[in-house]
């Protein structure tokens, strides 16, 4: 990654934001070839996929994201702290919240039942202004959502409470199960169940603004589910909802994040030396190793030991004997190097690299959980040639900008 600059910290999380809002608009593009009217949300939650929710959401906006989406109720308010006023969908309450604030300030809020719509419709009296309610079918994945014999009960409930004024119905959605896996049955048993429950959604009296049930996988490979807007979720940072089936490139991705450190130690072993706890590695031959100074305390997989590979020495390295809590080891054969030099965990794979993907399969995972588990003493640093990254430091972040940027508000009027 050309924008990658000079390392500073002991050990670092890169994130590219023009590679973000670069993925979020290639992502729209390929989308509205399909469906000309298309609107794209971007998936925040959990911290942006580990690459920060705020400077995420900054950069998606950029790419011409019109929705952002988000999990809890917690990252929809920082996204508003933040500056961004566009539309935000939060899908994930647990009784007895305090709604009230994301009401307050505009945030779609999702319902799975009458209950929690209730609870909806609570938090909107009690701050005086209609709430924003999506409501979820469970169309076959068993998770959030209200299954078919109780979702008529649930538009007709969502239909009264419209009327009386206590909330607007934005939106009806649902989510694949197993959308990365093409010829799954479950993929059309569920665009089946939720074009019934799109219709009697309406039968019911509701008009909502936006229909959805794609994800990365099925805004990829069933362009015929977008309906009226797809949620982008490991797509908009460059990684494969469905690495078997379609690469990053394939589609004009580029991964945002590139985890790298430092060596803090290199030493010649002997043949016969063991590495690692349980000397589950020895060494054939004398070798040269780098001891790395980060482990499965920063977010790398245990399982990962001497399977994962790394940059160094201007060549891909095997990790070598088991992976610890701080540090691991990574063998360099006979190739020249010192303390001090860098090393890339995984990166954007243009320069030889190994990628979050390539972590993923070493450690038996999805790249999903490679990006969000990155953390412990990593240090976070954003960079954008567009002034995209906030230039304001903090004791866990840092960026390489001088210009601020405000979160745009987005979706203009095809909200």
């Amino acid at each position: 990654m050309s924008l990658l600059p000079e390392i500073v910290a002991r050990a670092e999380a890169v994130v590219d934001l023009d590679a973000i809002a670069d993925n979020v608009a290639t992502l729209k593009r390929r989308v509205r070839e399909h469906a000309p009217r298309a609107l794209m949300m971007t998936v925040v939650k959990a911290d942006g996929y580990g690459h920060g929710i705020v400077e995420a959401a900054r950069a998606a906006r950029a790419g011409g994201a019109d929705w952002l989406g988000v999990a809890v109720v917690e990252e929809a308010l920082a996204l508003r702290a933040a500056g961004d006023t566009g539309p935000v969908l939060s899908w994930l309450t647990v009784p007895g919240e305090d709604l009230a604030p994301a009401v307050e300030a505009g945030i779609d809020l999702t319902a799975y039942s009458g209950e929690e719509l209730d609870e909806v419709v609570a938090a909107a009296r009690s701050v005086g202004r209609p709430a924003r309610v999506q409501l979820k079918a469970d169309t076959g994945l068993g998770r959030g959502g209200a299954l078919p014999d109780a979702w008529p009960g649930l538009v007709d409930h969502a239909a009264a409470v419209e009327r009386s004024g206590a909330v607007r119905v934005t939106g009806v959605w649902s989510h694949f199960a197993c959308s990365d896996e093409p010829d799954h049955p479950a993929n059309a048993e569920q665009e089946r169940v939720f074009a019934e429950a799109v219709q009697a959604a309406e039968a019911a009296g509701l008009r909502p603004e936006v229909r959805h049930l794609s994800n990365s996988a099925g805004a990829l490979l069933r362009p015929w589910s977008t309906y009226d807007l797809v949620r982008c979720g490991i797509a908009s940072y460059g990684l494969s909802p469905a690495p078997d089936v379609v690469t990053p490139g394939d589609v004009g991705l580029v991964p945002a994040m590139t985890a790298r450190t430092r060596m803090a130690m290199v030493k010649r072993l002997p043949a016969g030396a063991g590495v690692s706890y349980g000397h589950t590695w020895t060494a054939e031959r004398d070798t040269t190793v780098a001891l790395v100074p980060v482990g499965y305390g920063d977010g790398l997989h245990r399982l990962a030991s001497s399977r994962a590979q790394v940059l160094a020495a201007g060549a891909r390295r095997p990790v070598v004997g088991r992976i610890c809590m701080d540090q691991l080891v990574v063998a360099l054969d006979d190739a020249v190097a010192r303390a001090g030099d860098p090393v890339v965990l995984f990166g954007t794979g243009e320069d030889g690299a190994p990628t979050a993907q390539d972590w993923a399969e070493a450690g038996e995972t999805i790249s999903y959980e490679v990006l969000t588990s990155i953390g412990g003493r990593f240090r976070r640093r954003h960079v954008s040639r567009r002034g995209l990254a906030d230039p304001t430091p903090t004791p866990t972040t840092t960026t390489t900008t001088t210009t601020r940027t405000t979160m745009a508000t987005a979706g203009g009027g095809e909200r």
